[in-house]
């Protein structure tokens, strides 16, 4: 039993049947098939390394605590 897909045909206008999909890499059915694309990156980003992730956390959290600190010690948040 197959699922019988539905769509605009090549005119974008009116609703056509496609046929089953009968690939045996299933991998290949994940694939957009109106962009024909490969499988998902993204050139444009470059991930931050570990490292500087986590001294990022570790300085906002020591800020916070400061900002925390000098609040309580003068006063202002009584």
């Amino acid at each position: 039993m197959s699922l019988q897909l539905h769509g605009r045909n090549e005119h974008g206008v009116a609703i056509a049947k496609t046929p089953a999909r009968t690939d045996a890499d299933w991998r290949r059915a994940l694939r957009s098939p109106r962009w024909n694309a490969a499988p998902l990156a993204n050139p444009e980003m470059n991930p931050t390394s570990r490292v500087r992730s986590v001294a990022t956390w570790l300085a906002l959290g020591v800020v916070t605590f400061g900002i925390v600190l000098l609040g309580y010690g003068t006063g202002f948040w009584r």
